[in-house]
């Protein structure tokens, strides 16, 4: 197939911007709080993902959108906030691409949803959720320490 369906157009479009505003929003956070983790690792994994996508516009002829999120997202006051909201972030995106993946039709474009869904659901919710219990145990455990002075 040398082209694509309208809709797989919109499709990798909304994909794409998705993942620009995810990949803007870690390196935000990097910019605010230094080079902290997971931010640092997923920010990169974002990236390939933006690659991913902007590899089947190449291969489509289609023009690749330009990121319109770079200084344009939620900044965050502690790492703590940052990771809730990554949390929330790649929850949406996992559902995000449920709908996404309903309406492909394209292998090319099916195939790649998957696999960034599958690293958003794999790997890179669980590393944010895994950053909340470290910031919120360290939180509680200065808490609990007050408590008993």
């Amino acid at each position: 197939m040398n082209s694509l369906v309208e809709n797989d157009v919109q499709v990798l479009q909304e994909a794409l911007d998705d993942e620009y505003h995810a990949w803007s929003t870690y390196d935000q956070v990097i910019r605010d709080l230094g080079d902290v983790q997971p931010f640092s690792n997923i920010r990169e994994a974002e990236a390939r993902h933006i690659e991913a996508l902007q590899s089947l516009f190449v291969q489509y002829a289609l023009p690749v959108p330009e990121n319109p999120w770079q200084d344009r997202v939620e900044r965050y006051a502690n790492l703590q906030a940052a990771c809730e909201a990554a949390v929330a972030a790649e929850i949406a995106n996992v559902t995000l691409y449920d709908r996404l993946l309903g309406t492909a039709r394209n292998a090319d474009v099916i195939a790649v949803l998957r696999n960034l869904q599958e690293a958003s659901k794999m790997r890179h919710l669980p590393a944010f959720q895994r950053c909340i219990e470290h910031a919120g145990g360290q939180h509680r455990g200065m808490r609990h320490r007050r408590g008993m002075d």
